[in-house]
């Protein structure tokens, strides 16, 4: 193809000039032009001049395919950027309820969002019946079933996904009789649900601490049933199951109390499962402060023994009737119980540590039997403490009672980490449900170079 201007003056001079043009061709091959012309065409080039207007169309019209191209590239990257983004997101929601029902795939079924948002009247606030650090507890009625039920609802952070997940996994397949049965799940709209069965006295912290109406109910005989119950549990959690699951954070407000007021221990939400012959993971300190063992506090290394640390703890709490850390009455000073009830225990007094609410109605010997085995639980040197299963059979009487040091033993560590609850709560301000790092313990990890971290949850 051949594009060009040509004009004839038919043997007179003239000046012939082009006003304005345009043509626009896309892969087109150059040539060059022939040389060999007709007679009659003349072969003189006649010198064209075009209008400053002509350079202006030029460059406007190049601007605005410039722009064009250049803000389409774009356009079409955004699209592909937000596709990719909606695309991964849904992948991860997919994946991640894969997850779950792998991990849950012997669990009775999976709820509807729909019927958990009925059960619980759209989780009203008159229907909460507990909040912790993960999640909010709803009291509702499942009607399916006919039965009423407690809802553990989640958002779905990251944090809060990974205590998810450790629940599931940790009780998904655990079948005992002073478990808190898990009855089914929900992973809709970025909510993360579980559903047990309700438990009608609710927890041990309540009754003993916080319903008056309750607290009467709770007699002798019942507070050993705890005591007996709960060891029972945590014997099968550590030596009967597949693989041994550290719960991390036993305390009176994590055992609950069914209409028998048998003990049910739940909230796996900081458990660990650990191959019985692998040694356990040193991770960030998590737990609650009076319930955590020294060498917990000093390394962040969670073991069986830690967890018979804080059964201890709770065993003392059912006994006396008092909180691990409490004000002393009609004082400022922070009352330790572990070392209350030891001082007592070494002025041969260690009956007088009963809750003076049972008005001296309770059996001595079970009294002193469990005494003792709360002590031995929570004996500073991890190797002196006892197993669950010697501490069940002591409590059955199928073993001989423990025998306790008069002064309590001393331990000592390379740090200078807080090793007793007088001196944890110079580093922590008591406050409920919140979580609480210590300012002189940043302070003395950063004198001494030390990149741990620290953190304890108040509740």
């Amino acid at each position: 193809m051949y594009l060009g201007f040509s004009g004839s003056t038919d043997g007179s001079q003239e000046t012939h000039s082009i006003d304005h043009w345009s043509f626009r061709s896309f892969g087109i091959k150059r040539f060059k032009p022939i040389t060999d012309n007709p007679n009659n065409v003349s072969t003189d080039m006649v010198p064209v001049r075009f209008p400053g207007r002509l350079n202006n169309n030029r460059k406007r019209n190049f601007g605005f395919g410039f722009g064009l191209e250049v803000s389409g590239s774009v356009f079409i990257f955004a699209g592909l950027v937000i596709f990719g983004y909606v695309s991964v997101k849904k992948w991860r929601e997919m994946k991640t309820e894969m997850n779950i029902k792998a991990e849950v795939a012997r669990n009775p079924r999976e709820f509807s969002y729909k019927e958990l948002k009925i059960a619980t009247n759209n989780f009203h606030s008159s229907h909460i019946i507990g909040n912790g650090s993960f999640g909010t507890v709803y009291k509702a009625f499942i009607m399916s079933s006919g039965t009423p039920a407690a809802v553990k609802r989640s958002l779905r952070s990251g944090e809060a996904k990974a205590e998810f997940l450790a629940e599931l996994s940790a009780i998904a397949g655990l079948r005992h009789k002073n478990l808190v049965q898990l009855l089914g799940w929900c992973v809709k709209r970025g909510e993360l649900l579980l559903v047990y069965e309700l438990m009608p006295y609710g927890s041990i912290d309540n009754v003993l601490y916080q319903d008056p109406t309750h607290w009467a109910f709770l007699k002798w005989p019942n507070r050993y049933k705890i005591a007996t119950g709960l060891a029972s549990v945590l014997a099968y959690l550590h030596q009967e199951c597949d693989k041994l699951v550290i719960h991390r954070d036993i305390k009176s407000s994590n055992v609950m109390l069914d209409s028998n007021l048998n003990p049910r221990l739940g909230d796996f939400g900081l458990a660990r499962l650990i191959d019985h012959d692998k040694s356990p993971v040193t991770t960030l300190t998590a737990g609650t402060a009076g319930y955590l063992a020294p060498e917990y506090l000093h390394c962040g290394k969670a073991t069986d023994k830690t967890d018979v640390y804080s059964y201890g703890v709770v065993v003392l709490e059912v006994c006396c009737g008092r909180r691990p850390i409490e004000r002393e009455i009609g004082g400022m000073k922070m009352v330790n119980l572990v070392d209350w009830v030891w001082d007592l225990h070494a002025n041969g007094a260690v009956l007088d540590a009963i809750d003076k609410r049972l008005k001296g109605e309770f059996d001595e010997e079970e009294g002193k039997r469990l005494l003792m085995v709360g002590l031995s639980c929570v004996n500073p040197r991890s190797d002196m403490r006892p197993s669950m299963r010697r501490v069940l059979q002591v409590l059955n009487r199928e073993a001989e009672e423990m025998e306790v040091p008069n002064v309590k033993p001393k331990v000592s560590f390379s740090s200078g980490m807080p090793l007793s609850v007088d001196d944890l709560m110079r580093y922590v301000e008591h406050d409920e449900q919140d979580l609480v790092r210590s300012e002189e313990h940043e302070e003395h990890e950063e004198e001494n170079g030390s990149d741990s971290e620290f953190e304890i949850r108040i509740d």
